[in-house]
């Protein structure tokens, strides 16, 4: 298929095209530190955590391929190909953040936390491919860099309210059952900025059309019956499988350990932080919310940065020496009791974390065909998801049985993964042509 010669983008155009990345990480960020502690303050124990979170992977296994097959066969000239589908979603995962904290029961909680992930993934997949849809070659490490940097700028956000909140409005003795009220700010700022900032993007950001060869596919599709339209996203994905790239089925190796690692941490760092300091729930969080905090503080600072060293040296051996540094921030943190001090090893984090939000979309967007981007970009994420559901029906049993429901074992656990993951890293082979 002959590719469309796309415009350069200017800076404003590739920063608005992003800014939607900000609302959607935001929420993620609360995923990622206030989850865990409300399921903690409606009595969940640390053990039933892992099986707690299985909303994110199935959902995501589930929604984002399927979503991207269907964009990839969408086209209205009024609303785009991609734009209604992260619209759609950032409306679903804007009402739940807002009912979260009001959550009476853990089963409560844990229900909507199932929408919330529709809603995110619904959003988060078309996204990506959108940005691949934009921009040219030479600009897609740009475009997915910045992507990085909104993924630490919502995240930071999060982090930051999570912060400010326990401070100000912190202290009161913690009650059983119940979600302290200084954790619902964090969310209502969450439930306006899901909406607001997806819709500063659409608005901001028109979408290129298809190629005529896709226009046709696009007709033929729309002239399929309703039972062959439903079942075209899964043929469209087995297919994908079958003639996907072998760069990305060693990527797929690199992923189950980086992302089993990762799901460790956003389980446990609070637990670990409650057994290494001595804090309460509350104190914990607001401690994890700061380790967080630096962490994407770091990732907004280098996330552009990376892409002139990714140019010099490769992607894989910047994405390899992230990965390691990552390791070694969750091998140091357990010994640790400084609240201060605790900071530090989150610098290696967050350049992780930039490169792992950037360097891999860049290397698939290349090597993927335009006209098939939003299924490959699914299935990228189903390699996310997949470990993350691994981790969440057998990790419970690890943290029982082999690490001694310890937290801080739990922690040294997710750092020898990144160990793996780094030198897995190093046997990605990207066609010199298509090198990030």
């Amino acid at each position: 298929m002959m590719k469309i010669k796309k415009p350069n983008l200017t800076f404003w155009q590739i920063f608005n095209m992003n800014v939607g990345f900000l609302g959607i990480q935001y929420s993620f960020g609360l995923q990622q530190s206030a989850i865990n502690p409300i399921f903690l303050f409606l009595g969940a124990s640390e053990e039933i955590l892992p099986i707690l979170n299985i909303a994110g992977p199935i959902t995501g296994l589930i929604v984002q391929p399927i979503i991207g097959a269907i964009s990839d066969k969408t086209w209205s000239p009024k609303w785009g190909r991609r734009k209604p589908f992260f619209l759609i979603g950032a409306i679903i995962g804007s009402l739940c953040l807002f009912a979260f904290p009001l959550s009476p029961t853990l089963w409560f909680a844990v229900g909507l936390l199932w929408l919330l992930d529709v809603g995110n993934n619904m959003a988060m997949e078309p996204y990506r491919a959108f940005v691949g849809d934009k921009l040219p070659e030479k600009q897609l490490s740009f475009g997915y860099q910045m992507q990085s940097l909104f993924v630490g700028g919502g995240i930071l956000l999060a982090m930051g309210s999570i912060i400010l909140f326990q401070d100000w409005f912190g202290g009161d003795p913690e009650t059983a059952g119940a979600i302290p009220k200084w954790l619902y700010y964090s969310f209502f700022i969450g439930a306006a900025l899901s909406i607001l900032t997806i819709l500063w993007s659409v608005l901001k950001t028109p979408e290129l059309p298809p190629s005529e060869e896709e226009l046709v596919e696009i007709q033929e599709h729309k002239a399929l019956s309703f039972a062959e339209k439903f079942k075209m996203p899964f043929v469209e994905i087995s297919n994908a499988v079958k003639d996907m790239p072998k760069f990305m089925w060693k990527l797929s190796a690199v992923y189950l350990f980086q992302w089993y690692a990762l799901f460790i941490y956003w389980q446990y760092i609070t637990p670990m932080i409650m057994s290494t300091m001595g804090y309460d729930i509350s104190n914990a969080a607001s401690q994890a919310a700061k380790l967080s905090l630096t962490y994407n503080i770091v990732t907004v600072v280098v996330a552009l940065a990376l892409v002139p060293l990714t140019l010099k040296f490769g992607g894989k051996k910047i994405y390899a020496a992230s990965l390691l540094g990552t390791g070694a921030a969750l091998l140091i943190i357990p010994h640790i009791a400084d609240p201060v001090l605790i900071l530090v090893p989150m610098v290696l984090f967050g350049i992780g974390w930039a490169a792992m939000m950037g360097i891999p979309y860049t290397m698939v967007s290349k090597i993927v065909p335009q006209d098939r981007r939003g299924v490959y970009m699914g299935i990228l994420n189903m390699m996310i998801v997949i470990p993350m559901g691994i981790e969440t029906v057998t990790f419970g049993f690890i943290y029982k049985n082999f690490l001694g429901s310890n937290a801080i074992n739990a922690i040294l656990f997710g750092g020898a993964f990144f160990i793996i993951a780094a030198i897995l890293a190093m046997r990605l082979k990207v066609p010199k042509t298509e090198e990030v």
